[in-house]
């Protein structure tokens, strides 16, 4: 049986995706039960993170604890990675001394060729290009909440980054729609709109893309490696900041997401995270949960 990645949204299929989503679900219930599962036991994993990171380190981490397992912190300064060595080669080493291995990088390529070489399930958790493990958390939480993703309307508001590419893939995979609003010179590749027309539609306004949604998501203007453009992206997204004004277009039971960490007085207002509609705090707490659920796929199998 060949090994399974999780490089984006598409290794899966959408009934894959939907027993990850009830399987997070579960393991959150059982842990705030006091309920002890430790299904990766002596299992390890490794962490390779070339970009820095809150809520991916903690998550991953507490997760494999919580599930008997390890994991192994490796930033640029502890791998040869930092230092040169062929990604092919630090696959073909550190696969045969772990279980599984996380990666947060830059290049979308790199974690392509580390899983190429790789013996063990690799996980995207986090490349310039696809964010999937957030989305996991993200849609785990509007279930939660709101019940079935099918057939609703979703807004992407701001850069048409890597969790906006990610956002697009879950349209296709779960069946909803979304529009999103970039500044000019912001939006995502082209050749990704043309292929998921079906599913997501790129507007001119904040307010078009909000009206009606069931969702409004977000993310900071300027990411990690772009601070040289911060100046320069304030001025272009100043009309797309969220804020209750906004919210007050979408649906009347309409959430509010952010990955965080947030900008307030820049991609939010000040008191938007305050808002009743907005969702972060259980958006970020699912990071946990939703990656617990996918290492328990990729590693030894969900229950049936």
């Amino acid at each position: 049986m060949s090994t399974r990645h999780f490089l984006t949204l598409l290794d899966f299929t959408p009934a894959e995706l939907q027993a990850v989503l009830d399987r997070a679900i579960v393991l959150k219930k059982m842990l705030r039960d006091g309920v002890v599962h430790e299904p990766l036991k002596n299992r390890v994993l490794a962490m390779i993170f070339e970009k820095s990171s809150t809520r991916t380190r903690v998550s991953f981490e507490a997760g494999m604890a919580q599930f008997g397992g390890s994991a192994i912190f490796l930033s640029p300064r502890d791998t040869q990675l930092g230092r040169g060595e062929p990604v092919e080669d630090s696959a073909r080493v550190i696969s045969r001394m772990v279980d599984a291995v996380m990666i947060r990088t830059f290049e979308h390529s790199t974690i392509e060729r580390f899983a190429a070489h790789s013996r063990v399930p690799v996980i995207n958790a986090l490349t310039d290009d696809h964010h999937p493990c957030q989305l996991l958390a993200d849609l785990q939480t509007f279930v939660e909440h709101r019940g079935a993703l099918a057939g609703r309307q979703f807004a992407w508001i701001g850069d048409g980054n890597n969790m906006c590419n990610s956002y697009v893939h879950a349209a296709h995979q779960f069946g909803f729609k979304l529009r999103i609003a970039c500044p000019y010179g912001f939006e995502p590749d082209p050749e990704l709109l043309e292929q998921y027309a079906h599913c997501a539609e790129l507007v001119k306004t904040a307010e078009e893309a909000a009206e009606g949604a069931h969702l409004v998501a977000t993310d900071v203007w300027t990411s990690m490696g772009q601070e040289s453009e911060q100046s320069v992206r304030k001025r272009r997204f100043a009309m797309y900041q969220v804020n209750p004004r906004l919210m007050d277009l979408a649906a009347d039971d309409a959430l509010f997401m952010h990955c965080l960490p947030a900008h307030r007085g820049e991609e939010i207002s000040e008191d938007m995270l305050d808002d009743p509609r907005a969702v972060v705090w259980d958006e970020a707490e699912n990071r946990l949960h939703a990656q617990k659920a996918l290492l328990e796929f990729l590693l030894v199998g969900l229950p049936t």
